[in-house]
């Protein structure tokens, strides 16, 4: 088998693939129907497509540590099941309001939190599953082709929502009824556990017992780089990740399009996203250098994306911010997952998830003003830099603190070398 696709030779996770594949095209469908949702009842806010992205997330920045200490404690498979009827519940209901026309803002607002709930228990779980599907080392191989399942929904989801919904007329209804698809997609996910359950090679769940929590925090403070990992994501995440955002508002205020355009920006954007995963999947190691280098080079082409003046260099440009986006987020997965003991998998991939994804209700609503405020354009353009100027200050001051921790000061060489200790008399 290619060395591509190493990690599908195992037969519990090319089941689990199979299932999240169907899974993510549902929830990329979903997301672009939401997000037109929001356009249509909200007449255009970008500010109101901050708030109901910003309450999605929300409690990955609230109940992710908890989420983790949940994920070392039971079996995975059996959360994994849960999880898929909590998320599925909200999108039943989203959709069954808007196909009836009775949708009201708030309804999504509220629908949006209880969505991000079920998201924050699953996402750890999800994330430290996958190592229990393949050998170690397959495990770099695996994570990049989750994440090209994930960016294939991308690529998928959008355009055909964009086509649905604008073939049903572009009204709340045809939202609904793309939601409801989604609804029914995490049956996908469900199928594909039952059949994984009996044969894995499962991590031994840890017993409950105080300061679980903290356990994996007091972990990370022992590992500068992992720390220095953390602090970039949260930057590019929370200011630099928000294109469910905008390319909303860059493709209706900015070039004018409609739905089906819009949709074609996620599918355009997701072609170079399966570029990066698969490239990520043909590695066997993955080093800090790369995460940091990936995470400069896709501000700087984020900022760029916003300058572009047609919407077809948009388009042009979309696979590169994907391939730049998603090479980041890979590596800097990968990275925290094959540096982690088994045992504490569950916690720390929680609190990376909560610094990654938990700053977009932060980043979210600020990058929806700055593009209402200043013009579309602005969200790409301020979330870019801003994203691009934390990084840097992260990697200076890691830089700093490396140094110090290798520079030995000359009062102790002395006192080592007995130069300078007390002469008794």
């Amino acid at each position: 088998m290619s060395p591509t696709f190493r990690a599908l030779a195992h037969k519990n996770f090319r089941r689990y693939y199979a299932g999240g594949l169907v899974s993510n095209t549902g929830t990329w469908m979903q997301r672009v129907a939401q997000d037109w949702l929001v356009l249509v009842l909200s007449g255009g806010s970008g500010a109101a497509l901050g708030i109901t992205t910003g309450l999605q997330f929300l409690p990955a920045l609230l109940l992710s540590p908890w989420a983790g200490a949940v994920a070392d404690r039971f079996p995975k498979y059996r959360l994994l099941q849960l999880a898929q009827l909590l998320m599925a519940g909200p999108a039943l209901v989203l959709g069954l309001l808007a196909v009836t026309g009775v949708v009201q803002q708030w309804h999504v607002y509220v629908i949006a939190l209880a969505f991000g709930v079920g998201t924050a228990f699953e996402a750890p779980v999800r994330q430290a599953f996958v190592s229990e599907l393949v050998d170690p080392e397959d495990l770099p191989n695996a994570v990049g082709l989750n994440s090209a399942s994930f960016n294939t929904g991308r690529i998928v989801g959008p355009a055909v929502a964009g086509l649905m919904i604008a073939a049903f007329g572009s009204g709340v209804p045809a939202t609904g009824v793309v939601i409801l698809l989604n609804a029914a997609s995490y049956g996908a996910v469900l199928w594909a556990l039952r059949g994984i359950g009996r044969s894995l090679t499962a991590v031994q769940p840890v017993p409950r017992h105080p300061g679980m929590v903290l356990e994996g925090l007091r972990y990370l403070r022992t590992r500068p780089d992992l720390m220095l990992v953390l602090a970039v994501m949260f930057f590019v995440g929370t200011f630099g990740l928000n294109f469910q955002l905008t390319s909303a508002l860059m493709a209706t205020e900015v070039y004018g399009k409609g739905a089906g355009e819009y949709g074609v920006l996620g599918s355009t954007m997701a072609v170079g996203s399966i570029a990066g995963a698969l490239l990520a999947a043909r590695r066997t190691r993955v080093r800090l250098r790369l995460v940091m280098g990936a995470a400069l080079l896709f501000c700087a082409v984020e900022v760029v994306i916003g300058l572009m003046p047609t919407y077809g260099a948009f388009v042009a440009m979309t696979p590169l911010i994907g391939i730049t986006s998603l090479t980041t987020i890979t590596s800097a997965n990968t990275l925290m997952q094959i540096s982690v003991p088994a045992e504490l998998r569950g916690r720390v991939m929680a609190l990376y998830l909560m610094i990654f994804m938990g700053g977009t209700p932060i980043g979210s609503p600020l990058i929806g003003w700055l593009g209402e405020s200043f013009g579309a354009r602005w969200s790409l353009i301020g979330g870019g830099l801003v994203a691009g100027a934390g990084t840097l200050l992260c990697l200076a001051l890691f830089a700093r603190a490396e140094r110090r921790r290798h520079t030995v000061p000359a009062t102790d060489l002395a006192v080592r070398s007995g130069e300078g200790c007390p002469v008794p008399a």
